[in-house]
């Protein structure tokens, strides 16, 4: 580690930054305008670098690294198309506040502004995706951008920051200086919770009949679990969780009401309906949860507690805003809480009954291999407690109703943006950060082959993740929207013709692969791929083709109204 006041050039005070942030990992692809970090790189030893195949890799490889382990996740590329390769992964990032440091080399000050070579303005590109972004025009400034950059991705509701730096700044002498703090005017997160706020929303727990707790990501980001687990346990209120925030309440206990919205349970989503007090916490009222707002919870006396104030009355008009750290929160709660409650059997047996009503089950079919089966082997041969990544698609919303996650940080997946290709980078990522639990990637075929070429960053780092992909043949989740509302027009959604063999492509990466098409063989590949752990290992469940994906609320509707199943059951066949 370098002193202060040493003299370095740009270069080595942008490594000796990110041995100050405690950066484990650097998920990068070399180029022109990064010459002079690659030269220095050569030279650093405590900082891992991952190569990667594409830039939108990386991104997605860091977003997976974050998630998993609650770390920012770093990036490093080059100018140009560099840059603008990462914006996809950026938006993602962005979308579900995922704390993330992207740093991209840049032409040289004189020539930004003259279309050089390799120019591209990222810092105007990604203006609207980011936290906030930097131009960095002297390398006196590198030092102090790098401590605000990882600052503002990981405070508040985390997310994205990027930094441009150019290539004379990279190549410039300077004394090293380090912030000892950081203040940045107009940028002062509330994490504190405001106590009459809380004290208020305890007394409407208390009192509540019929009460529910919705609970999203942020709740995972704060590592606030326990806390969630102590009070509805201790005050008997079922849990309703987000896509993102699975995990945050242990999936296998009674309480649990598995995840809500367009793709959640019946009983999740007649309970919002039916509650008389909604406590939203970490969760933002995104519209695949609402389904039709003039509809939702329209009983319910709702609070809601968000680290970030815009997030607050922006889709639904909340009763009670508590804004602050999900943390804060719910500590605060638990020691307002008086200890007797309402009695909430009635509430808790009527749930019941409407789970019983409509169950999470799938058909036997016989020899024929349904996703449902697959994703429900993997939960129970893992006990739950896998992290588990997935791309997006039927098999993403199967991933959330079938597996039970026990343990919060075990679903890493594109919630937002949905962005196609995020699953097999991200999961990569997620096992570099964690190495005590298997990570078990379900993707579809029509998101692998959007970045397949990371399977060779995957094979190169022997990387034990077990790819389990979900081959339908078909843009499975399109395909389904087209047969529901777009009268069976099927256009261009069957892939059977122009997929590759997976198996076989799979192999020429070097990837350990079979293929399984029974659910005997999935029984069998499944705990083959659990066990093995010398590098990747790549399993092709070869499922029914047409399958449908219910529980289902149309875009639009009222998440009261909700599809049960296909409107023509002879188009399974």
């Amino acid at each position: 580690m370098h002193e202060q006041g040493q003299k370095l050039n740009g270069s080595e005070i942008f490594f000796e930054c990110l041995r100050r942030e405690n950066v484990e990992y650097i998920f990068g692809y070399p180029g022109g305008a990064l010459l002079k970090v690659y030269e220095t790189l050569h030279e650093v030893k405590d900082i891992k670098h991952i190569l990667v195949r594409h830039e939108q890799g990386a991104t997605h490889m860091a977003e997976g690294y974050a998630r998993a382990t609650g770390r920012p996740g770093v990036v490093l590329v080059t100018s140009g198309p560099g840059a603008t390769n990462t914006v996809t992964g950026i938006s993602n990032a962005y979308m579900d506040s995922t704390p993330m440091v992207v740093f991209t080399g840049q032409v040289p000050s004189t020539l930004i502004g003259n279309d050089a070579f390799q120019e591209a303005d990222i810092v105007g590109i990604t203006r609207p995706i980011t936290k906030h972004n930097f131009l960095v025009k002297d390398v006196r400034e590198l030092a102090a951008t790098i401590r605000k950059a990882f600052f503002l991705a990981t405070t508040g509701r985390p997310g994205p920051v990027l930094v441009d730096m150019p290539k004379d700044v990279l190549n410039a002498e300077c004394s090293f200086e380090w912030p000892d703090s950081v203040d940045i005017r107009g940028y002062k997160p509330t994490v504190k919770c405001h106590m009459n706020q809380v004290q208020k929303a305890a007394k409407m727990i208390a009192k509540a009949k019929r009460p529910l707790f919705y609970i999203g990501g942020g709740v995972i980001t704060a590592d606030a679990s326990e806390e969630l687990r102590q009070i509805a346990m201790a005050q008997n209120i079922p849990v309703t969780m987000t896509l993102q925030g699975l995990g945050a309440f242990p999936g296998d206990h009674p309480l649990s009401m598995g995840m809500l919205g367009m793709h959640g349970t019946f009983w999740a989503n007649q309970a919002v309906n039916n509650c008389d007090l909604l406590i939203a916490v970490g969760a933002r009222f995104d519209d695949r949860v609402t389904g039709k707002i003039d509809t939702f919870a329209t009983q319910a006396f709702k609070i809601h507690n968000d680290i970030d104030p815009t997030n607050v009355d922006k889709n639904i008009k909340v009763d009670l805003p508590v804004v602050g750290d999900a943390k804060d929160f719910l500590a605060s709660i638990l020691t307002e809480l008086p200890k007797n409650h309402e009695d909430r059997s009635a509430w808790i047996a009527q749930i019941m009954a409407w789970q019983e009503q409509c169950p999470m089950t799938y058909a036997d079919e016989g020899d024929s291999l349904k996703t449902e089966f697959v994703i429900d082997e993997v939960s129970k041969q893992t006990a739950g407690r896998a992290v588990v990544v997935t791309d997006v698609g039927q098999h993403q919303m199967w991933t959330a109703q079938y597996y039970k996650f026990t343990e919060p940080r075990s679903i890493i997946t594109s919630g937002g943006l949905g962005t196609m290709g995020f699953g097999l980078p991200a999961s990569i990522g997620a096992a570099f950060g964690v190495t005590d639990r298997p990570v078990v990637l379900f993707c579809g075929d029509g998101g692998l082959m959007m970045n397949i070429q990371e399977m060779v960053t995957a094979v190169h780092n022997k990387v034990p993740i077990k790819i389990f992909l979900i081959n339908n043949s078909y843009l499975g989740m399109v395909r389904q929207w087209q047969e529901l509302f777009h009268k069976e027009k099927y256009s261009f959604t069957d892939l059977e013709e122009s997929n590759p063999d997976f198996v076989k492509l799979a192999e020429a990466f070097g990837c350990r692969a079979v293929s399984a098409r029974t659910p005997d063989e999935a029984r069998i590949a499944i705990r083959e791929a659990l066990a093995y752990n010398d590098g990747p290992t790549f399993v092709e469940f070869r499922v029914i083709r047409k399958d449908m994906v219910f529980p289902m609320v149309p875009a639009g509707g009222s998440i009261s109204d909700m599809l049960l199943a296909r409107l023509n059951p002879k188009t399974m066949v």
